[in-house]
């Protein structure tokens, strides 16, 4: 299980991972935060850039706010690594 805390910035021009915020990864979405639309965004690219099913990306906390917990099952090691820009 990996633990992943994300700063997230909805209505940008593109979905992106776009390095770092803090301790946090930040992500640009171009979804906006209404009716849970940047959160939907959120699963769907982190699953994506993971190689893992949308179900195996939970929000843990945040679910209202900018900075999130996200909790991933099994992503694959290398997938991590890009993600993470290693």
């Amino acid at each position: 299980m990996l633990s992943l805390t994300v700063h997230v910035q909805p209505g940008a021009k593109r979905s992106e991972v776009a390095g770092e915020h803090g301790d946090a990864l930040k992500i640009r979405l171009a979804a906006a935060a209404v009716d849970g639309r940047a959160n939907a965004a959120l699963v769907e690219l982190i699953a994506h850039r993971l190689d893992v099913p949308r179900a195996a990306v939970a929000i843990r906390s945040g679910e209202k706010s900018r900075r999130k917990l996200l909790l991933v099952s099994d992503p694959p090691a290398d997938a991590v690594l890009r993600l993470l820009g290693g």
